[in-house]
């Protein structure tokens, strides 16, 4: 396809190390010459087409693959892993990400027909194929590197045309209900924001059920669906990620970290760590600290 060609070449052409946060907002171009294993990074609200290589990202139970063929949209901030399958020196692994802008949405929305929220549960990460209609504008945006002096003015005008073709896109319902405060993807938002927050502090779920206005029957309901994790496991991972970039940055003992995080028993801490990242904390730690002397943008990148 002459469209992803060209897409494919922006960004090799602009993408000169693993992650450039481009001058345009929101817009993030990423590249890898190597496979990698599964990293866990926290995804937020975002917009993902692959122009080479191919991509998997698991969260909770779920697995999602994709290539160029198609795209990734996340509607709320998860905790996930992912992997590039697909990558050489010869053939590196390059992405466009594009971070979603709520109130932008919100405004699209007022311009459309009324939008019915059915109240059935939505994933908050899905998969689509890419059609010229929604690749087209996001060429036309990273045509803007090359020319500074129309960016100001343009990039927010196909931001915005991105945002309305998938808005009215096979995944437009789910984002729809990332502008619609009452919807019950905005309530299950609501609760995930408090976890991210207080992922140190008992939870109750039931609490967290009248954050989202919500049952506690219908809250563990449409946040299984939204995030493929129960309460629990979502406020978990956060714990353990949250623990795992401390171990990076204050390199303190993995007894005082796994308190700080919330767990009371060191031994539950290191048991569970290591189920999730594969290793004890303070192995893991020593090993991603000579991987970001490496690369020191690589851990930070949602692959």
């Amino acid at each position: 396809m002459e469209a992803m060609n060209e897409l494919r070449a922006l960004i090799e052409r602009h993408c000169v190390s693993t992650r450039f946060e481009t001058a345009i907002p929101r817009v993030t171009l990423l590249r890898s010459c190597t496979q990698t294993g599964p990293a866990r990074v926290l995804y937020e609200p975002l917009f993902c087409v692959v122009a080479q290589g191919r991509k998997q990202v698991m969260v909770g139970d779920k697995m999602l693959i994709y290539d160029t063929a198609k795209y990734l949209v996340v509607s709320v901030d998860l905790p996930a892993s992912g992997a590039i399958l697909d990558a050489s020196a010869t053939e590196p692994y390059l992405a466009f990400s594009m971070r979603l802008d709520r109130g932008a949405l919100a405004s699209l929305l007022l311009e459309l027909a009324s939008i019915d929220d059915d109240g059935a549960p939505s994933a908050g990460m899905a998969v689509s194929p890419i059609d010229a209609e929604l690749l087209d504008p996001v060429i036309r945006l990273l045509r803007l590197l090359d020319r500074p002096r129309d960016m100001a003015i343009l990039s927010p005008l196909i931001e915005r045309e991105i945002l309305y073709r998938l808005l009215t896109g096979a995944q437009g319902r789910m984002l729809r209900q990332i502008a619609l405060s009452d919807s019950r993807l905005s309530c299950i938002s609501r609760a995930i924001d408090w976890i991210k927050h207080n992922y140190s502090e008992t939870m109750r779920v039931e609490a967290l059920a009248e954050i989202a206005g919500m049952s506690g029957s219908s809250f563990h309901r449409h946040f299984k669906a939204v995030t493929s994790m129960s309460p629990l496991q979502f406020q978990k991972q956060i714990r353990l990620q949250e623990a795992r970039r401390l171990l990076l940055v204050q390199r303190a003992d993995a007894g005082s970290i796994g308190f700080a995080v919330g767990y009371e028993s060191q031994s539950q801490f290191s048991r569970e760590y290591s189920r999730l990242f594969g290793e004890p904390p303070a192995r893991d730690a020593a090993r991603l600290r000579d991987l970001s002397a490496l690369d020191p943008q690589r851990l930070s990148q949602p692959v």
